[in-house]
């Protein structure tokens, strides 16, 4: 039994040598690793990948505060090829360290492609690779190319990609008119029936070529900015439409995904009087059949306070504020059914009310699956209610503009 004991423990021992360290390590000056990834086609019809890769060294002292240094923060190579991978693939002749994507946070797609050819086969190969984070965001470079929202250098954060980034987050957490989506959410939506991804577009204002200088960021009035632009409408993986404002609000409401806003109403002939600041809201969606019809009702609750009032109003009066809640009501309500007159004008369901219908009326809706897009959703009967409710009217009730008008 000891001899079996000694044995045993002098394998463990020799097979510990073989097994030490990292098999797989690599080294930090063996590998370059990517910030984004544009996605242009040429007009030879092949891919053309723009990699913008982090230059360490410039970015020393954190993401922020970008120009500080004599060198851009990153640095871009472009490639082209037949399919995604010969384009990773032709990249290795430009530089002299092996990509690597785990710190990759940002794809771009032009709005070009994304209108012939569609996503879904830029999405595959990004989807399967084993580095590539399914949590990776996506974008759609409106009105310019791809390369151009990866090469322009912005001010307050070194890291262009960064600066799309943080945009995105900051504009749908103020605003609710952009969407921030990842890449895994994007390919859900593709394959799922009764349900069409929207992805935020990007563009540039100004001179894309002024923007890929490192000189431009030493003035104050910069001669370019990147901005988000708008929501792209997918139907069977292309493009086909954009909506903006409003009415791209309007989704994110019924999506449940707004956190914060500012509505506006009229009030005495001005068109935006009041304000409106949301604090807190739910939409619930539910789906049935009536008289023998698909039927969707969505239902939206919000809560929220007095922002600013421009005109004379007399805020302690609870008619007043009554008023202003149906009118502030009245109002999402409208945005609503404008977008829905809109998506259903191009066939795509962007709401998931196919999904919801699925869930609710799984019997029904193998009967209707394979009509849903063009068919029914078009002409889909939707109820839409909003209940609106002032919470707080701020630090004061009336508005000093109306002593000025008593004055």
């Amino acid at each position: 039994m000891n001899r079996k004991r000694t044995f045993l423990f002098g394998l463990l021992a020799s097979l510990s040598v073989f097994t030490s360290g990292c098999w797989s390590e690599r080294q930090l000056n063996e590998i370059a690793m990517v910030a984004a990834i544009g996605i242009d086609r040429t007009e030879a019809g092949q891919y053309e990948a723009s990699y913008q890769f982090f230059n360490p060294a410039n970015i020393a002292g954190g993401l922020q505060g970008g120009g500080g240094g004599q060198s851009p923060p990153v640095s871009v190579y472009t490639a082209t090829g037949d399919t995604i991978m010969e384009v990773h693939g032709n990249m290795s002749r430009k530089i002299s360290r092996e990509p690597y994507y785990s710190h990759t946070n940002l794809v771009v797609v032009s709005e070009e492609l994304a209108q012939k050819d569609g996503i879904g086969p830029v999405l595959e190969a990004f989807d399967r690779g084993s580095q590539f984070r399914v949590t990776t965001a996506v974008v759609i470079a409106r009105e310019v190319k791809a390369k151009d929202l990866i090469t322009t250098l912005t001010a307050l954060d070194k890291v262009p990609s960064q600066k799309i980034m943080q945009t995105l987050e900051s504009t749908e957490k103020a605003m609710g008119e952009n969407i921030n989506i990842d890449l895994e959410e994007i390919i859900t939506a593709l394959v799922s029936p009764g349900r069409e991804p929207m992805i935020s577009g990007f563009t540039v204002k100004g001179d894309p070529k002024e923007g890929a200088k490192q000189e431009s960021l030493q003035a104050t009035d910069l001669p370019m900015t990147v901005e988000a632009n708008g929501n792209a409408i997918f139907k069977n993986g292309k493009l086909a439409g954009w909506i903006d404002g409003a009415d791209a609000r309007a989704v994110l409401w019924i999506l449940d995904r707004i956190q914060s806003t500012t509505v506006t109403t009229e009030w005495e002939g001005r068109k935006d009087g009041i304000s409106y600041r949301l604090a807190r809201q739910k939409t619930n969606v539910s789906a049935e059949m009536k008289n023998g019809k698909p039927h969707i009702s969505v239902h939206v609750h919000m809560e929220g306070d007095i922002g600013e009032v421009i005109v004379p109003v007399n805020l302690k009066d609870p008619k007043t504020l009554e008023k202003i809640e149906r009118d502030v009501g009245e109002e999402v309500k409208r945005n609503i059914e404008s977008s829905l007159h809109y998506t259903q004008k191009i066939k795509a369901d962007i709401f998931g009310f196919g999904e919801v219908f699925h869930r609710d009326e799984p019997a029904e809706w193998k009967k209707i699956e394979k009509k849903w897009e063009d068919e029914i959703f078009p002409n889909l009967d939707v109820d839409v209610t909003v209940e609106s409710y002032i919470r707080r009217t701020g630090l004061r009730n009336n508005s000093y503009l109306s002593e000025m008008k008593n004055k």
